[in-house]
């Protein structure tokens, strides 16, 4: 409008000013843009009310649905995880206690067997001191027998030499036998 007033003044046109509105006019609407405002946003808030919102709640609720689902499906995961561990837990516990039940039988076990070992170590020991001492008075006794078979051979051919033949077999076996006995109690 501006522009048509400074071309009509341009060329020599008369321009009446229109009225300049003042005061609580400046800040109010012509009534007749009043009107097409109003009717304009009662438009808008009718499709707004009918379309938009129901559109807006279904998508909220649709929203608060799948929030409400993934903290359900959250603390179930929980529960489950908390039930994992403490099964988890227990299954450790009854595996330490196993693994300490094994070790002591498997303690018991060796202590028995070196229980056994040694028993059987002792009664071999004892059985080879026994033949031991058996095999060397055995032994001692063959030696003395041979010794004294030895002796009275000795005796008898010396008593032979000494004698001549002055004693006849009874006697040297009297006096042989006699010898032996003499040796046995110089012995003990």
């Amino acid at each position: 409008m501006l522009q048509l007033t400074a071309a009509m003044r341009f060329f020599g046109g008369v321009v009446e000013e229109p009225d300049e509105p003042g005061g609580i006019d400046l800040l109010l609407p012509a009534s007749s843009e009043l009107i097409a405002g109003l009717l304009a946003f009662t438009i808008i808030f009718v499709f707004v009310w009918k379309w938009v919102l129901p559109m807006v709640d279904k998508r909220l609720e649709a929203r608060q649905e799948a929030i409400t689902g993934q903290l359900t499906a959250a603390e179930n995961t929980k529960h489950e995880a908390e039930s994992l561990l403490a099964d988890y837990k227990q299954q450790l516990a009854k595996a330490r206690d196993e693994a300490n039940r094994i070790v002591e039988e498997a303690r018991k076990s060796a202590e028995a067997l070196r229980a056994d070992v040694v028993g059987k170590a002792d009664t071999e020991a004892q059985t080879i001191v026994r033949k031991a001492r058996e095999s060397a008075v055995s032994e001692r006794e063959r030696a003395a027998g041979a010794i004294r078979d030895e002796v009275a051979t000795l005796s008898l051919d010396l008593a032979r030499r000494v004698v001549s033949d002055s004693v006849d077999a009874k006697a040297q076996k009297k006096l042989v036998d006699q010898y032996i006995a003499e040796l046995e109690e110089l012995k003990a």
